[in-house]
């Protein structure tokens, strides 16, 4: 089913790599649950409803796309639902935004059974692809050091180098090197391995505590939030959230694309221009999505800490699997799970490893052409910087026809691309973000 052989892998190395995976992604159920509490959206609410969408989403991705990608809600289209819509709005409350959330879900399966989600994987030139898998590496590599605050905000230069002898600091680089000697000794699963001794290390330092147990049973206390499609259109006509549906759209196909193509490249996966089975994968996140809301969470999309899996040898739809049984165990295992999840310095050594193995595709961008390589370079810097993928395939998109028009070479460029840097341009200019 897996065709594990044909892609040169075996049970046990996908297993692996759904764990490496799972754990490093798995602070979503914690930190997604926080971000909706500040729109008024109960904690075990979201709790429940973040893993049902996950699971949903990654079940789909490894059984009928056969991906070692993994789905669930998406930060920043968290934040963006509870400080820009729900905030924004005294008139807009939690069950209307995922009326929202909903339309925009549906919309999304539709277009996804459309071949354009699928041109558009084609119609992105290779630079900027490589771009978008360099920019992700960049990004996740930030993130675990500023979760693990190796970086902290400065209040001159934005960010700057943390304190080296505070607990997470050590925790993190000591897992570090103790992860990157695994991988230089070639132990399969090092970056699993690597966690589990940060993890007992942070044990028996102090660091990890299970003040609450280990297990409690999970509970949807509004049960579903969006229960009848005719009222969640209705609610967003009466409340004229169109704007809010399109962003959410736009952002979400962005965001999920341009992290299929940078885990796809990073497994060996691309087919040329083109990533096989496309329109199953692509309609992972959509249907999760249209789940999720009425379930009450925020928007889902591929998850980037997928490559921490690849890395460690996922390369089939077993690895997402393997991750979304994880999933359905965690709803059991709240305590514990947040317990982990939140001490990043254990997941953090793995997200920065793998950023640096992504940023490998920068070799092949083409930088004596300015034309293909400052819009790669505006991709690349401009996702950790904003912490957004999606801004940063929205500049290389607006940046890449306008050089090739000045430089009168337009007519190489996709049609869609011109479209979609209209769109992202309307998108930046006028809508929230």
């Amino acid at each position: 089913m897996f065709k594990l052989k044909e892609n040169q892998t075996n049970t046990k190395t996908e297993l692996l790599a759904g764990i490496t995976t799972f754990f490093t992604m798995v602070y979503i159920v914690v930190v997604n649950p926080v971000i909706l509490a500040d729109a008024g959206v109960p904690f075990e609410q979201v709790f429940t409803a973040t893993i049902i969408a996950a699971v949903l989403g990654t079940l789909w991705m490894g059984l009928f796309a056969n991906y070692p990608i993994a789905i669930a809600p998406g930060m920043g289209l968290n934040a963006y639902f509870a400080y820009s819509v729900v905030g924004a709005h005294q008139n807009i409350n939690y069950e209307t935004a995922f009326a929202a959330v909903f339309i925009a879900g549906v919309i999304f399966i539709i277009l996804s059974l459309t071949p354009l989600r699928e041109k558009l994987i084609e119609a992105i030139p290779e630079n900027l692809k490589y771009g978008i898998t360099a920019g992700i590496g960049l990004f996740i590599a930030f993130i675990g050091l500023r979760l693990s605050k190796i970086i902290t905000a400065h209040p001159t230069n934005l960010v700057g180098l943390g304190d080296l002898h505070a607990p997470s600091a050590w925790l993190a680089l000591l897992g570090l090197a103790i992860t990157l000697v695994l991988m230089m000794l070639r132990i399969n699963g090092a970056l699993f391995f690597g966690m589990v001794i940060t993890g007992l290390i942070a044990f028996f330092t102090g660091q990890l505590h299970f003040d609450q147990g280990f297990m409690s049973l999970p509970s949807l206390p509004d049960g579903l939030v969006v229960a009848n499609p005719l009222t969640a259109l209705t609610d967003v006509i009466q409340h004229s959230l169109y704007a809010v549906v399109f962003s959410f759209i736009l952002v979400t196909i962005f965001d999920t694309t341009g992290t299929m193509i940078g885990v796809a490249n990073q497994a060996g996966l691309m087919k040329g221009d083109k990533l096989p089975r496309a329109r199953q994968a692509l309609l992972s996140d959509s249907i999760a999505t249209t789940i999720g809301a009425m379930f009450g969470t925020s928007p889902t999309t591929a998850y980037i800490e997928s490559t921490s899996g690849v890395a460690a040898g996922g390369r089939t739809g077993l690895t997402s699997v393997t991750v979304a049984v994880l999933f359905i165990l965690s709803a059991f295992f709240g305590p514990l799970v947040g317990a982990v999840s939140g001490l990043s310095s254990i997941t953090a050594p793995a997200l920065i490893i793998v950023g640096s193995l992504m940023m490998g595709s920068i070799s092949k961008i083409r930088w004596n052409e300015l034309d293909e390589a400052f819009p790669a370079f505006l991709t690349i810097l401009s996702m950790p910087l904003t912490s957004s993928i999606a801004t940063g395939i929205a500049l290389g998109f607006i940046s890449y026809p306008l050089l090739k028009v000045v430089k009168g070479k337009g007519r190489e460029v996709h049609p869609l691309l011109y479209v979609f840097a209209v769109l992202f341009f309307y998108q930046l200019a006028f809508l929230p973000h």
